[in-house]
């Protein structure tokens, strides 16, 4: 697995792939985008944009001499853990997407499929832009998804979380890059958790990630019927 995380810079120049797809306003150049992320599951998707548009590829924290040197008409955030800073936020007029493994508002923040099991709430994948506030940017295209609890581990819902967003982004592709959406916020107020909060449960609970998430479920509301 390719590591991302120490990688300051890498072009489509190293993927095969030669075929564009122009922006909107941008009569035959390659659109360009600027790709982060720090997790190696998100390099295939990196590929396939590399065969349709001009990209970047960048795990470390973003500056603003950073977005001004990669020049990008899109950035797209991809299991990215920086936070992106409000002035690079405004010097790309709010251009930049953001691909969120849950059904927000719903868990928000840190690890969204664990939470979602745990808290019993709704289920999917979101394209949303960025803002000041995270992962409350409005709301490109959603999907909802439903698992079985006795037969999904934690694993395997998390892949199939990461399969379903590549899909719905590549689904998108092209009104994503000619900005082709209605924009909107959830009616709803959601749920959020943080770092520190997954810490406390591996600290209640012991559990893996191979593990089904109805076992996982049933200790954790064990767990916390003792502490009442």
């Amino acid at each position: 697995m390719k590591e991302v995380s120490n990688m300051e810079k890498e072009s489509c120049q190293n993927f095969s792939g030669n075929e564009g797809t122009a922006l909107a306003g941008k009569k035959g150049n390659r659109v360009k985008v600027l790709f982060l992320t720090n997790n190696g599951n998100a390099l295939p998707l990196y590929e396939w944009i590399c065969e349709r548009a001009d990209a970047d590829l960048y795990g470390e924290p973003l500056r603003l001499e950073d977005i001004q040197r990669f020049s990008p008409d899109i950035v797209i955030s991809y299991n990215y853990s920086h936070i992106i800073k409000q002035e690079i936020i405004d010097y790309m007029h709010g251009n930049i997407i953001n691909m969120h493994v849950s059904y927000l508002p719903w868990n928000r923040g840190s690890s969204p499929n664990l939470w979602s099991f745990l808290d019993d709430t709704p289920k999917g994948v979101t394209i949303h832009k960025i803002d000041r506030n995270l992962d409350k940017g409005k709301i490109l295209f959603q999907k909802r998804l439903e698992f079985d609890p006795a037969v999904e581990t934690l694993e395997t819902s998390y892949k199939k979380l990461n399969e379903e967003i590549v899909a719905l982004f590549k689904s998108h592709w092209e009104d994503l890059i000619n900005q082709s959406y209605v924009e909107y916020e959830p009616k709803e107020k959601g749920s959020y958790h943080s770092q520190a909060d997954l810490k406390e449960l591996q600290s209640m609970i012991s559990f893996s990630w191979s593990d089904t998430v109805q076992d996982v479920v049933a200790a954790y509301k064990e767990r916390v019927a003792k502490s009442v």
